[in-house]
């Protein structure tokens, strides 16, 4: 039973008792870890795809798509116009518009996050600020399966992608989820939902190219084996050009990648819901002169859902996810009289995650529903060729113990109050609560007033905690010390927290306009930062940085989101994000970079869209943007120097041809208002340019 109708079910019990960079440098403190890291090295959710949604959302008004079915707010389904939380929902038909070629390239059409394209195949994607390529307090999801990295708490977005044909929708919450997704979703949730194979019988295939990416090609097929027992299977393949750095010349950070996989869905009994799925990809990407870095992996997950007559239902999900990572390091020469110098290297990480999630929903009398769940994870993770940057021990095993409880209660008729918390266990901090509590009112059914305040928490990553990075100096002779450590983790690093204070509306002002806006305030203690102290620098080098939590500050700000079918076949859509950030050291307490090193954001943002259905079945859809200047710093080595990203318009637009029921011809193109131009990175020769592209493709498909 869907979370709405139990909702009516509980309002009608009550009232019947009652009578009713690419060389960009900001966030990393040393030239080895930038290149391993900034050139991208580089509780389970149970998202069950609602039957019937992928091919009908074409058709939705914008009223319609306020009754759009998710998950990723209370882990069951329910109204858009019902989620208490600033959450927004990119769907199918909204991707495929968009001409988005790539899952980063799609999160584009969500207001409330900050995405911004580094180079060739690192992006830099958040909610809520402290956005980088390393940004670590977001966490995604994909079909339940958490996609960040242990190594540095971030996304790996060269690794993740799909057939973008295959995804259901995708829902974008900005603000806290720690209560019911655990760490690391402290500024905001991503969650991924593919189509059930049910939903994506026959054949589909599509092609195309560019000068970026220069090709892409995908096919799927899937088929009914047996009464209630449907199989998809899936290939994509993509190769990205280079991009230009700021000199003129050429980045060398053109990549590819291949992936193929499987979806089984299948339906016992009316009660019983099985669905088995797995994922492989390789790809490699040019590091220059260097040779190539290389991305690979694989994954498989199981989840068995159980729904009782009374409504009640529970979820086991099950999965195994591997990830390898090869960084290759030039050889840095001996400089004489102190430097040792490096030899040529290739950083390896191979990383295992096993992953075990039960979640449980019922009814405890007529006022309350219950959800609980219990959440294992062990991870075992190893490094190899340590010479250049180095993880202290090299091979780690970690286990996760999770459990959380929730209980929305019915204070009054459509006035719910949820209170509910999340206890993790972990190798570094060990205990941590995520408690969280929610109170909205359902004005009427056609709009909503909410209002939360919730803890979370991003836990120590590798990075954190067991990085470890020569200088590259040797010893001098006396009287001089020089350190062999350049930086290094703390193993005393502790969980950065944030309080954060929400309020929102949302409404279905009328059968044409839908508006949402929400406001928060975040209050952020133990955040990380980088210092070296008397004690364990020496001599001229102020060397060892180490991590530390002496950063502290809050952010509030203001998203606006709203649609207006302006005629049958034209509809517009705004977005407005408003940030204000005040980070700063702690009183008594030392910082190398002077606060400055841990945020890199926009203060405003504006988005416009428009979607316009033409005779002959033609398409045109055409998105702007625009972003207010970064303030972005160059990193310990640079001390608080702060740099900025100029603020830029950004158009892309889609021009489709639907020349039968089967084909579709279309020609997308992306930051068409100039040849070249900056979205991320520290100023230098070596900051890379985005350019404009231009994508032709041909679909076919039932």
């Amino acid at each position: 039973m869907s979370r709405d109708r139990r909702r009516l079910s509980l309002l009608t019990n009550v009232n019947d008792r009652n009578g009713g960079s690419h060389g960009r440098p900001r966030r990393i403190a040393a030239a080895p870890l930038t290149c391993l890291l900034l050139w991208q090295c580089g509780g389970a959710a149970f998202a069950e795809p609602l039957a019937g949604t992928g091919g009908e959302l074409k058709q939705l008004s914008v009223e319609e798509l306020m009754n759009v079915k998710v998950t990723s707010v209370a882990k069951e389904p329910q109204k858009l116009l019902q989620a208490a939380a600033s959450i927004q929902v990119i769907t199918s038909e909204d991707i495929r518009r968009s001409g988005a070629t790539s899952i980063p390239e799609a999160l584009r059409l969500a207001d409330n996050l900050q995405v911004a394209r580094i180079n060739a195949h690192d992006w830099a994607i958040s909610a809520r600020g402290f956005n980088a390529n390393l940004a670590n307090k977001l966490l995604v999801l994909i079909d339940g399966r958490a996609v960040y990295t242990p190594l540095y708490g971030g996304v790996l977005w060269d690794v993740e992608d799909y057939l973008l044909e295959d995804i259901d929708r995708i829902e974008v919450i900005s603000g806290p989820g720690g209560t019911l997704w655990g760490a690391n979703a402290v500024n905001g949730v991503i969650n991924i939902v593919t189509k059930a194979a049910t939903d994506t019988q026959g054949p589909y295939a599509f092609g195309g190219g560019g000068n970026e990416p220069r090709a892409q090609a995908g096919a799927r097929y899937g088929a009914e084996l047996a009464p209630d027992v449907s199989l998809r299977v899936y290939g994509k393949y993509t190769n990205y050009g280079d991009e230009v750095m700021g000199t003129g010349a050429n980045a060398e950070d053109s990549w590819h990648m291949g992936r193929g996989g499987f979806r089984l869905d299948a339906q016992s009994s009316p009660q019983d819901r099985f669905t088995l799925q797995g994922d492989l990809y390789n790809g490699t990407e040019d590091n220059g002169g260097n040779g190539d870095a290389g991305r690979s992996g694989g994954n498989i997950l199981g989840r068995w859902t159980h729904t009782r007559t009374d409504g009640a239902s529970m979820s086991l999900q099950l999965y195994y996810d591997h990830t390898q990572l090869s960084q290759p390091f030039a050889a840095s020469p001996a400089n004489p009289p102190f430097y040792g110098g490096f030899p040529a290297a290739s950083l390896t990480d191979s990383l295992d995650t096993y992953d075990l999630d039960f979640q449980y929903h019922f009814a405890w009398g007529v006022r309350q529903q219950l959800t609980w769940g219990l959440g294992y994870r062990a991870t075992h993770e190893a490094d190899f060729d340590l010479s250049v940057v180095r993880f202290s021990p090299p091979v780690l095993d970690q286990a996760l113990y999770s459990g959380f409880l929730q209980d929305e209660i019915l204070l009054a008729p459509s006035v719910y109050l949820t209170l509910g918390s999340k206890l993790e266990h972990n190798d570094y901090t060990g205990y941590e609560a995520e408690p969280s509590a929610h109170l909205q009112w359902n004005v009427d059914s056609r709009q909503l007033l909410w209002a939360a305040v919730s803890r979370a928490v991003r836990t120590p990553s590798r990075y954190d905690h067991d990085l470890l990075v020569p200088s590259g100096l040797i010893n001098p002779p006396p009287p001089f010390q020089f350190p062999a450590t350049y930086l290094q983790g703390n193993p005393g690093f502790k969980s950065e927290t944030l309080i954060a204070y929400e309020a929102g509306y949302r409404a279905t002002l009328g059968p044409k306009l839908t508006a949402s806006v929400s406001t928060f305030y975040n209050d952020y203690h133990d955040l990380r930062s980088t210092t070296a102290t008397p004690t364990t620098a020496t001599y001229i080098f102020p060397y060892p940085i180490f991590f530390q939590n002496n950063l502290e500050g809050d952010t509030y700000g203001l998203e606006l989101s709203t649609s207006y079918q302006v005629l049958d076949w034209w509809r517009l859509h705004a977005g407005y994000d408003l940030l204000r950030e005040n980070i700063h050291v702690k009183p008594g307490e030392p910082d190398a970079t002077g606060a400055t090193n841990e945020t890199a954001d926009p203060q405003q943002q504006v988005a416009l869209r428009s979607s316009m259905d033409l005779p002959r079945g033609v398409t045109l859809d055409a998105a702007l943007r625009w972003v207010d200047t970064l303030h972005i710093n160059n990193g310990p080595a640079g001390g608080a120097v702060v740099g900025t990203v100029p603020s830029y318009f950004g158009l892309d637009s889609t021009l489709a041809w639907h020349v039968n029921k089967r084909l579709e011809l279309s020609i997308a193109g992306q930051n068409l208002l100039h040849e070249y131009h900056v979205e991320y990175g520290f100023p230098s020769p070596t900051r890379e340019l985005i350019v404009r592209s231009v994508f032709a493709r041909i679909t076919w498909g039932y």
